[in-house]
């Protein structure tokens, strides 16, 4: 088959927009770091999709299988294009991969950093392979800062009111949409000088039935919900609070830390471990293989710029991939945990079995998963 030979499956009722729109909801963009690439690389958003294949990275081996098995969308870890990308000419190395993939009809979606920090995410799925149980984030994300606004409407207007706060972004909590709470009470007031009331008269004192309605909204969005609530309001003057929230921690974040069902030693971990990742070079650790662990922290790929955070978090044990000989000497040197090395593909791999299974799942796609290591260093050699 050639490159040209890929038919897309028109009778497929899922589209490429489809899917990429369900994995921006599980991975969101907004979690990517800001010098990240995510997203759909190629590919046309109204084109169907049958079947995909998942990678961490994309080669041309991977290419090569998606053309062979006919695939309609590839859903990669790394992303293609990132580091001094100025030509997608077909005679560059990555240029040449995307012709092929044009040309075959396959479109390339990325989730990276945001997969990292999503929660079913990269690290989730490392800690579920090798029994890490009770897990949060070792770094966990912020949440974006939020106000809490409290508005005092008369009871006949409240619903105007929230309805204009809710269209400019208010009442958003997590997966939920147009939330408030509410109570009636009383509310009084005198209009006064040059005051023209919608309710009650100059220089009397007015007694109105009120509810107070209470709803967050992200402080970004001040301006506009202020804005929402003055277009809406019948008052003159609005009586409302907006009150600061303190910030808190989200339930996304870098790296996992939990525990495991029952204590092992560092060599039957680490046994275990090069047994469920299937690294291709092995699993390497440091301190006593006698050692007894029993909280463990975890982190995809590469996870050294973690080892202050994870000291501080008092685990036992800490693996992730491409731990390097300086920064791994100086954790020991105060005490740290034991520190495991796994590899970055080896870390990052248990992830294309979330996504596969998540694409099967909620969108019945025939999913496959590239499951030959991606892994640069493909010569090992036992001492």
């Amino acid at each position: 088959m050639t490159d040209d030979d890929h038919t897309p499956r028109v009778s497929s009722t899922t589209s490429v927009g489809t899917v990429t729109d369900l994995l921006d909801a599980v991975y969101p963009p907004s979690l990517a770091e800001s010098w990240d690439s995510v997203g759909l690389v190629c590919g046309d958003r109204t084109e169907p999709v049958g079947r995909a294949l998942i990678c961490v990275d994309v080669t041309d081996a991977v290419v090569d299988a998606a053309i062979a098995t006919d695939v309609d969308i590839v859903v990669a870890h790394h992303p293609l294009l990132l580091r001094g990308v100025d030509t997608v000419a077909a005679n560059t190395a990555k240029g040449r991969v995307l012709h092929r993939l044009i040309r075959s009809h396959t479109a390339l979606f990325t989730a990276h950093t945001n997969a990292d920090s999503a929660r079913p995410g990269v690290s989730d799925a490392l800690a579920e392979v090798l029994g890490v149980i009770d897990t949060s984030p070792v770094d966990p994300a912020p949440m974006p800062p939020m106000d809490k606004w409290v508005v005092m409407v008369p009871e006949g207007s409240a619903e105007q009111v929230s309805e204009a706060m809710f269209a400019a972004g208010a009442g958003a909590i997590g997966e939920y949409r147009d939330c408030a709470w509410s109570v009636v009470g009383v509310g009084q007031f005198e209009a006064r000088g040059a005051a023209n009331p919608t309710i009650g008269s100059l220089g009397e004192r007015t007694h109105v039935d009120e509810a107070r309605v209470e709803m967050v909204a992200e402080r970004r969005l001040r301006r506009s919900v202020l804005g929402a609530l003055r277009a809406a309001h019948p008052y003159e003057e609005p009586a409302f609070d907006i009150l600061a929230e303190a910030p808190i921690d989200a339930d996304a974040g870098l790296g996992r830390v939990g525990r495991l069902a029952a204590p092992s030693t560092v060599g039957r971990f680490v046994t275990r471990a090069a047994g469920a990742l299937r690294s291709p070079w092995g699993v390497r650790a440091t301190g006593d293989p006698d050692r007894v662990v029993e909280t463990i922290a975890v982190c995809g790929g590469a996870g050294d710029s973690l080892l202050d955070t994870v000291r501080g978090l008092g685990v036992d044990l800490y693996l992730t991939g491409d731990l390097r000989h300086h920064p791994v000497d100086e954790a020991l040197r105060v005490g740290g945990p034991v520190l495991v090395d796994a590899g970055h593909w080896a870390t990052e791999f248990p992830w294309c079995t979330q996504v596969a299974e998540l694409l099967s799942a909620e969108l019945a796609l025939d999913v496959e998963v590239f499951a030959t290591p991606t892994d640069p260093f493909t010569v090992h050699a036992d001492c």
